[in-house]
């Protein structure tokens, strides 16, 4: 699949995912008054695991996983580094912003997710989704 093709996807599946980030993220804040930086951990986890099913069936579906294990494994590594990219980022650009600048939640995380998505799609392409290498030995 091309690259750009992919691009388009896996900013597609992202922005449902910042819907969906960004709901949950109201919800906690404004509806149950958790706050914000919990409530950021929680958004953003929620985002990890819906934009891990759409990257996995749809954005990399060129690349299937053929066991339960290789699957569970490339989650992992999702977590890993989206995952862990995504909850940093968000976390420490919410702290500044609206920790110290008062800026509202929903506008912090907007901020955090432009800057991380760069970061996620690069790793994704180069260490989550990757081809795996069947080699063959051939004894002579």
């Amino acid at each position: 699949m091309k690259t750009l093709v992919r691009f388009g996807r896996f900013n597609l599946a992202g922005g449902i995912g910042i819907g969906v980030q960004l709901a949950v993220l109201w919800l906690l804040v404004h509806v149950w008054s958790v706050n914000y930086l919990a409530a950021t951990v929680l958004a953003v986890s929620t985002a990890v695991v819906h934009n891990f099913i759409w990257h996995q069936w749809w954005t990399w579906s060129d690349r299937p996983m053929r066991s339960l294990s290789g699957l569970g494994k490339r989650l992992l590594r999702f977590h890993a580094l989206n995952g862990v990219v995504s909850l940093a980022g968000n976390v420490a650009i919410a702290r500044l912003l609206t920790g110290e600048f008062h800026v509202d939640p929903l506008a912090s995380n907007i901020i955090a997710i432009m800057v991380c998505s760069m970061v996620n799609f690069a790793a994704s392409v180069l260490l989550v989704f990757r081809r795996t290498v069947s080699v063959t030995v051939v004894m002579l």
